[in-house]
């Protein structure tokens, strides 16, 4: 596949074709590829007891088939193509003839700088103040705090007083103590 994560590609067959997107992942065990706006799919994600229900809008991948590379010198759709120069292999647009250099994926629209730095201060502040607490405490199974451990059996079992019932031994006899006149096996 010669489309690469960050090139700007352009859909030319589906529901989205026309639009033109930078290309954020590459599948290649699929052929697709997920592209920035273009196959939106929404998902409803319920609630929890930690955390409220919401709504998420995300890019589903399209097949790879479905988008061409736009030239960056013409700005239309072209073909990539490979050559080498000076011992390096290097992709191309075919219809102008440049290079296709290698791109970054940019941060999502949607994302301003001071929203991004707003929330690192946010996190870094909960931090802060679970750093100076310094005394927090260990959790640690529910059973031990309900009284269920074996601890707290065997802490019982050292409580209970000489008058109890359960002072007494009350194990199964031995089968060989005893004596009884009846036999267990047949015809006999």
């Amino acid at each position: 596949m010669k489309i690469r994560a960050g090139d700007s590609v352009v859909v030319i067959s589906g529901k989205d074709k026309g639009k033109t997107g930078q290309v954020l992942r590459v599948l290649h065990e699929k052929n697709r590829v997920v592209v920035a706006d273009i196959n939106m799919r929404t998902r409803h994600i319920r609630k929890g007891p930690q955390r409220p229900g919401e709504i998420v809008k995300y890019e589903a991948s399209i097949d790879a088939s479905n988008v061409m590379l736009v030239d960056s010198k013409t700005k239309k759709r072209t073909r990539a193509g490979y050559k080498v120069e000076k011992g390096k292999k290097i992709r191309y647009a075919k219809k102008s003839g440049e290079e296709i250099k290698k791109t970054t994926i940019a941060a999502k629209k949607g994302t301003d700088k001071a929203a991004v730095e707003k929330a690192e201060a946010k996190v870094a502040t909960k931090k802060g103040a679970e750093g100076t607490e310094g005394t927090k405490v260990k959790q640690g199974p529910f059973w031990k705090k309900m009284g269920f451990g074996a601890d707290e059996i065997a802490g019982d079992a050292a409580e209970v007083d000489t008058t109890s019932h359960m002072r007494e031994d009350h194990s199964v006899p031995d089968q060989i103590e005893r004596s009884s006149s009846r036999s267990s096996g047949r015809g006999a």
